[in-house]
């Protein structure tokens, strides 16, 4: 992994800010970028000398925009604007969003369209650089004007002010802070107030992180339905090749289907069942995973290119033209991103209802094609697995409620001057839960199966499955009595979030798509 990323006016990848949030990885302004910055910086302080009022240089904003500001107040304007709009409540946000927030707003300042001094990108980076944490709360952003609030609070450390932590995650006062790391606070200037907090840096590496999380959850997803194939005795045939693009020709499908037929590949069980011939199909839960996580990948894809256009684009108003011309816009709104955080949460709790049931056809003996009720050693005196499927039946109708979109809402602010706005700050809020709770209820699954799989015992499963229970078996004990199950549970959980056990699934049977 890079140690360093240089940021420049060419923009950044979702891999440098991945690198930033959640690696600390080191920024860099590229000189060529600093010299940009400052030849645009004098387009605005020629504006602002100019009597004829321009709105975030030489006015008030919101409903206030057509305040007139005089020059010698210009700083007190700047100042009072992040004060007052530091007002954000709620429960503290992850370290690696605040981190992506504020990386992703001195891209924005890189790019030379917001007008600022060279001194306010350059300080933003030192807070990253020297680990140094602003302390951000969960509510006071719509989503429109830019995630304000969440801003704010980074924002107002480089003054010198409000709350933050060290790269110990220890809270201590900022001045103390700044002064070990030999970081001067920042006097805004004209513009530079409103350029600071005037993005949809928040909801967008939210979006970055949420989608490299899913691209590692679609697969184990595959990994869970192809250990459950074998756990209740299922066929392999519907994930053939000639089934899917050549009949309904969706990338993510075809992908899917790809990834479970590799994973049961020579697989004694379905061997057995097949030769058996006993039954025609299997249900739906296993029979159209390919259908359900294929449409979450497609649904990714998209999500993705937005992501993408999202990077590449200069978020503030007003913004600095290349003529120099400062001008109001509206790309502060956050829609096109909040859309598609508020669909990959619908997509992502279907992938969880589809997995859950699969774990309760397993439990369940009249389904389960032999295996014990419950999947328990002594049935009636253990429970087995009875309510670790109750714990994963509340994770899915969480993400069920978090699939409610966030996008479809607004509320009206600034005196109606801000009178419809995207809420994509709830969006993204909710979505890192459905994420999270997808990787537990993944994780429940993959805990079932292999339990279902070991106790089919003589018939072994396919190597690549063979792969992923041995792995969980180094940390998670197989079938015996009932025991305390929640470290099982987090263990699982653990395996998935540090990859271990996607690769070994692709380190017998291939990369997976």
């Amino acid at each position: 992994m890079t140690n360093t990323i240089t940021l420049s006016t060419s923009g950044v990848t979702p891999e440098d800010v991945i690198a930033v949030a959640r690696h600390g990885a080191k920024v860099e302004l590229d000189p060529s970028a600093r010299e940009h910055i400052q030849s645009v910086r004098q387009h605005v302080e020629d504006l602002a000398s100019n009597p004829t009022p321009v709105y975030g240089v030489s006015t008030g904003f919101g409903a206030l925009a057509d305040t007139s500001i005089p020059q010698e107040k210009r700083q007190d304007l700047q100042r009072s604007l992040i004060r007052s709009h530091a007002a954000g409540t709620g429960p503290e946000v992850e370290r690696e969003v605040i981190r992506a927030l504020m990386f992703l707003r001195a891209r924005t300042l890189a790019t030379g369209h917001t007008g600022v001094r060279p001194v306010v990108v350059e300080t933003m980076l030192a807070l990253l650089n020297a680990g140094i944490t602003p302390i951000v709360h969960e509510y006071g952003s719509l989503g429109c004007s830019g995630d304000l609030a969440p801003l704010s609070h980074c924002a107002i450390v480089l003054l010198g002010e409000g709350r933050a932590r060290g790269a110990d995650g220890e809270e201590r006062p900022v001045p103390e802070l700044l002064d070990e790391a030999g970081i001067e606070p920042i006097a805004l200037e004209e513009k530079e107030g409103l350029a600071l907090i005037n993005g949809t840096d928040g909801m967008l590496g939210m979006l970055l992180m949420a989608l490299a999380d899913l691209r590692e959850l679609v697969k184990a997803a595959d990994i869970a339905t192809s250990l459950t194939v074998q756990g209740l005795r299922g066929r392999d045939t519907v994930f053939g090749p000639e089934l899917h693009m050549p009949l309904r020709p969706h990338p993510g499908q075809a992908d899917s289907a790809a990834n479970v037929f590799a994973l049961l590949k020579d697989s004694p069980i379905v061997a057995d069942v097949l030769a058996e011939g006993s039954r025609v199909q299997d249900a739906y839960s296993l029979r159209c995973h390919p259908q359900v996580a294929g449409g979450v990948r497609d649904t990714m894809t998209h999500a993705a290119m937005v992501a993408e256009r999202e990077l590449a684009s200069a978020v503030d108003n007003p913004v600095v033209l290349s003529d120099g011309t400062i001008t109001s816009n509206g790309n502060f709104h956050g829609a096109p991103v909040a859309y598609v955080l508020d669909f990959l949460a619908v997509v992502a709790a279907d992938l969880a209802s589809i997995c859950e049931r699969r774990t309760d056809r397993m439990l369940d003996k009249a389904r389960s094609h032999g295996l014990p009720p419950f999947l328990a050693e002594d049935p009636g005196t253990d429970s087995g697995f009875m309510i670790v499927q109750y714990t994963q039946a509340a994770l899915v109708a969480e993400m069920k409620r978090a699939a409610v979109p966030a996008s479809a809402d607004s509320i009206p602010s600034s005196a109606m001057q801000e009178d419809h706005v995207s809420l994509g700050w709830h969006a993204a809020r909710k979505l890192r839960v459905s994420v999270e709770n997808l990787r537990r209820v993944v994780a429940i699954e993959i805990l079932t199966a292999a339990r279902a799989i070991d106790m089919r015992a003589p018939l072994k499963p396919s190597d690549a499955g063979a792969a992923v229970v041995a792995k969980l078996r180094e940390t998670v004990e197989g079938p015996g009595r009932d025991r305390f199950m929640a470290p099982d549970i987090e263990a699982a959980v653990q395996l998935l979030k540090d990859g271990d056990l996607v690769a070994a699934a692709e380190g017998v049977a291939g990369e997976l798509k």
